[in-house]
């Protein structure tokens, strides 16, 4: 019999060559080996595999085609049903759960760091605990013992707390232990290093085969075709007369299947069934593994065990336990096999070793303990840890819900549900931002103007990330090696980095500017007055014989920040925040889109896209909203009428017809083009989107002396009378030629310079020269954050959101609802107005200086009504200041005489603290400093 000792003293350490110069090194193009089991006392395999034929023809045509049987496959086939979608056809190219989910473990957590997932995660816990038995009479295989996070530091302690506090928003019971009664709960652990645990009563595990099979029955049920050993061959897709590519057909080895929607659940193998249809899908395969145990007297009943700092999970497996984690080196499966199913590789003992010692030290027991068997299988994982989800770029009709990095089981039932909706709506009914796919594939010059011929663009991931498979092979990496990591609020990846510049991205760096990253981008977080701090090329963390980068700067004052209090760096950025508001600060802003909306129909597609009128004068700056068709806000940003330039002028480019400049922040500007392209393709209009992201660069200089300054270098009147606010205008600055824009985004007299690209570092040397004297500083998002939450600036979302009207955020002065012009959205705002209002965004302080940053429990006269989306520290009025949703409990419209009436604390990590709500910003209620009354 093999112990987990044995296991411990037979592997050691192993020295591999750099992964880049030897993939197959760290890497496998194993087959299936017969010699392992998963625990399950049934699978699907048993019930015959590989036949040849098809469980059934398929048919002649379909109204939407699943590709997949495995948990997404079957949770979105049983979710279309369920809707109203009968003529759905689910194919399996082998039996039900044959890929990755017939050896899931199963698991089901419910609290993580994101209120939507804890939305997404409740469902698929009452799909498979609740619906399911009800619809079909059938037990699932769900078994509720309760899940056990375990704390051996204070960080790790207070992100539970933080998971608590979330919690309590949705009803999610969860108990805060001391090891004591950490001990009297679980009496084979080892608590002599504990700080604490978080006990979640209601968590547990999921059989695949129970599950899968029972969905698939409930699906059937309601009209659903489930048809396995039909493998895909091909997707026929074909251009309609305005060029957009669309789904036509599935082809399969026993017949064509005509469609105009496929939905690709193929888990690992999503990348060639992609490729059929000439879509890109950017996940990787690594080697996923845990072993089972024999036997152990005391484990019955006991609940799920994550060890997040020993990279650990047991999960209960009756009288015995599964134990597996997340490693730095896994191993990369390359070449993907078409044949497998139902297939496990062999188990690296020597990658897998850091587990055994995790799980022995946590139990102790489990020294002694046989190992029944092994379970390494094929898992697919993307670059930021999250699905991809969603209607893909290249192709209309083509969607994706695959890469689900082995939260396939848990997160299933939700997603499952909201691409449903997401397809026969055209939009999910949650915020899905973050899972997202659209790629964005148009010409990077902004002379290639996009039209409906052009495929969509993305909303997640640039297209010069997503065809570097370097790029997704690093962050792959980083995000699975960092899977248990506590999630810092201003963490930042190492993988992946350097991959989008701005023109003073040089300058700054020698100036001490932190990176963050963002959509690629490496934009300013805040400045070491210590001097550079470089972002270094990617190490692995040491795995794969890669030595780790000694003295890294960055990555010291990143860990500097690894904590849930003021961070060590709280007074630099105190000193840019105010410098800003006393005398002047330079942002950098360059890596915001900037797009041009030109043409002929450019203004009937702005009428109809902006919520707000801006249909003004050229010279004019609106800011606006676009909303989706529920009235949610797709978005914020501003729209500047212009007119028509010269020939290859990014500052003004010619076109026929109307313009306008929409400046957008730069980690949704994706988002931002998708949902313009599509409105544009939907209703054929005759205009152009360009993008000048790259060609423009973006200073924006804030402050009361900002005016002084700029006077000097901008060959312009800037007083209120020649330049007011919410205009712009085509001038010069150190002899370039630049558009001024006077806007502000922290509350301060500002102005913004659009500039070519190569004139960047003159015009910015200009204003810090001339800046000088005045007290001019550099200051980075960092300050933005703060400075603009103290304004009630919105930020998108965090504040605002697709499923947030703007009625609810406060923004109905963005909608030019006392004029006749539609706009998309218009009608379920107008509707809304008219019923009332259910939950508003509102604004909290706190008197004591406690740090809050999102998820923070509301509650309103002892009961909760909400949680915070975003909180920031607030420099210039010396306060926390927090912002989140809240709703009456008793269902009510929620007025703002009922936000006024109400007496209100915020709850961090257990603790509540009295707050004060505001109906209106706490900073220059008035708005006088942004017009230049000081």
């Amino acid at each position: 019999m093999s112990y987990m000792s044995c296991a411990l003293r037979a592997a050691a350490p192993r020295s591999l060559p750099a992964p880049w110069r030897s993939p197959r090194s760290f890497s496998s193009a194993t087959g299936p080996t017969a010699k392992k089991s998963v625990p399950y006392q049934k699978t699907l395999k048993e019930e015959g595999s590989g036949s040849g034929e098809p469980s059934r023809p398929p048919p002649p045509s379909a109204q939407v085609v699943v590709v997949g049987g495995g948990s997404l496959g079957c949770q979105t086939t049983y979710h279309l049903a369920k809707q109203g979608i009968t003529n759905v056809v689910l194919l399996e190219r082998d039996r039900l759960t044959s890929g990755t989910t017939w050896h899931t473990a199963g698991l089901l957590w419910q609290l993580r760091p994101s209120d939507v997932e804890v939305e997404l995660l409740a469902h698929t816990r009452d799909v498979v605990s609740r619906d399911l038995p009800a619809e079909t009479g059938l037990h699932t295989g769900w078994v509720e013992n309760g899940g056990l996070f375990i704390a051996s530091n204070k960080q790790r302690l207070d992100e539970y707390k933080r998971l608590m506090s979330l919690g309590k928003v949705y009803g999610v019971e969860s108990y805060v232990l001391t090891p004591s009664q950490t001990k009297d709960l679980y009496p084979l652990m080892n608590i002599d290093d504990l700080y604490g645990t978080l006990y979640v009563p209601k968590d547990g595990t999921m059989d695949p085969a129970g599950t899968c099979s029972t969905l698939a029955r409930a699906a059937t049920a309601r009209g659903a075709t489930i048809i396995e050993n039909c493998p895909v061959t091909g997707i026929q897709v074909r251009a309609d007369d305005f060029g957009v590519k669309r789904v036509y057909a599935v082809e399969t080895a026993h017949g064509t299947i005509q469609t105009p929607c496929v939905v690709n659940c193929a888990g690992v193998w999503a990348r060639a069934l992609g490729q059929l249809a000439g879509v890109h899908v950017p996940l990787v395969g690594m080697h996923h593994a845990y072993v089972v145990t024999e036997r152990i007297e005391g484990i019955q009943n006991m609940p799920n065990v994550r060890d997040h700092d020993a990279s650990v999970y047991l999960r209960l497996q009756g009288d015995a336990l599964s134990v597996g984690g997340y490693e730095s080196n896994p191993i990369f499966w390359e070449e993907v096999s078409e044949k497998f199913a139902f297939g496990l590789f062999d188990l690296d003992w020597d990658v897998f070793m850091q587990h055994i010692e995790g799980a022995i030290h946590r139990v102790p027991v489990l020294e002694k303990t046989g190992i029944k068997s092994t379970v390494c299988g094929p898992e697919s994982f993307t670059a930021d840890h999250k699905p991809l989800m969603g209607e893909a770029p290249e192709v209309r009709g083509f969607f994706l819900g695959c890469g689900f990095n082995s939260a396939g089981m848990m997160l299933g039932g939700g997603c499952g549900k909201e691409l449903a909706h997401w397809i026969i709506h055209g939009r999910p009914e949650k915020d899905m931002y973050g899972y997202d796919i659209r790629q964005r594939r148009h010409p990077r010059s902004c002379w290639a103007h996009l039209d409906a011929a052009l495929s969509l663009p993305s909303r997640r991931f640039h297209h010069s990330l997503t065809d570097n498979n370097l790029w997704i092979r690093e962050r792959s990496h980083e995000s699975y090696a960092k899977n248990y990591s506590v999630v810092f609020p201003h963490d930042e990846p190492l993988a992946g980095r350097n991959m989008r510049k701005d023109p003073l991205h040089e300058e700054l760096l020698q100036q001490g500017c932190v990176f963050q990253e963002r959509h690629g981008w490496e934009r300013p977080g805040w400045f070491n007055p210590r001097g550079a701090a470089p972002v270094l090329d990617y190490d692995y963390y040491g795995a794969y014989g890669r030595e780790r980068h000694k003295d890294y700067t960055y990555n010291r004052l990143l860990g500097d920040e690894y904590t849930f209090d003021f961070p060590p760096h709280h007074d630099i950025i105190k000193n840019e925040c105010l410098t800003c508001r006393n005398a002047l600060a330079l942002f950098d802003m360059s890596y915001f889109g900037k797009f041009y909306l030109v043409g002929p129909e450019a203004t009937k597609a702005a009428n109809w896209l902006f919520s707000a009128d801006v249909s003004k004068a050229p010279g004019s700056t609106v800011y606006t909203c676009m909303l989706n068709k529920q009235g949610g806000v797709e978005s914020d940003l501003t729209v500047s009428r212009i007119s028509p330039g010269g020939p290859a002028s990014p500052l003004a480019p010619a076109f026929e017809g109307d313009g306008y400049y929409l400046a957008i922040g730069g980690a949704v500007a994706q988002h931002n083009w998708s949902h313009i392209t599509s409105v544009l393709q939907d209703m054929k209009l005759q205009c152009q989107l360009l993008d000048c992201s790259e060609e423009l660069g973006m200073m924006s200089i804030q402050g009361p002396l900002s005016r002084v300054v700029l006077q000097e270098v901008l060959d312009t009147d800037l007083s209120n009378e020649a330049f007011p606010f919410s205009t712009h205008k085509i001038t010069t600055a150190a002899g370039c030629t630049v558009r001024a824009m006077r806007l502000s985004f922290v509350g301060e007299m500002g102005w913004e310079l659009h500039v070519p690209r190569a004139d960047c570092v003159k015009v910015y040397r200009a204003v810090m020269q001339a800046g000088a004297r005045h007290g001019i500083a550099n200051a980075g998002y960092r300050a933005i954050d703060s400075l603009s939450i103290e304004k009630g600036y919105r930020h998108w979302h965090a504040d605002l959101r697709p499923d947030d009207t703007p009625l609810e955020a406060g923004l109905a002065f963005t909608c030019k609802l006392k004029s006749s012009i539609p706009f998309l959205g218009r009608e379920a705002v107008e509707a809304q107005k008219a019923k009332g209002i259910f939950r508003r965004l509102v604004c909290f302080t706190t008197e004591e200086k406690v740090p809050m940053f999102g998820l923070e429990a509301v509650w309103r006269d002892g009961k909760v009504v909400g949680h915070i989306r975003r909180a920031d520290f607030g420099f210039a009025i010396d306060k926390t200041i927090a912002y989140g949703y809240i709703r009456d409990p008793t269902g009510g419209p929620v007025s703002l005489d009922f936000v006024r009436s109400g007496s209100y604390e915020l709850e961090r990590m257990g603790v509540t603290y009295p707050a004060q709500a505001h109906t209106k910003s706490p900073f220059d209620p008035d708005n006088k400093r942004v017009k230049g009354f000081y």
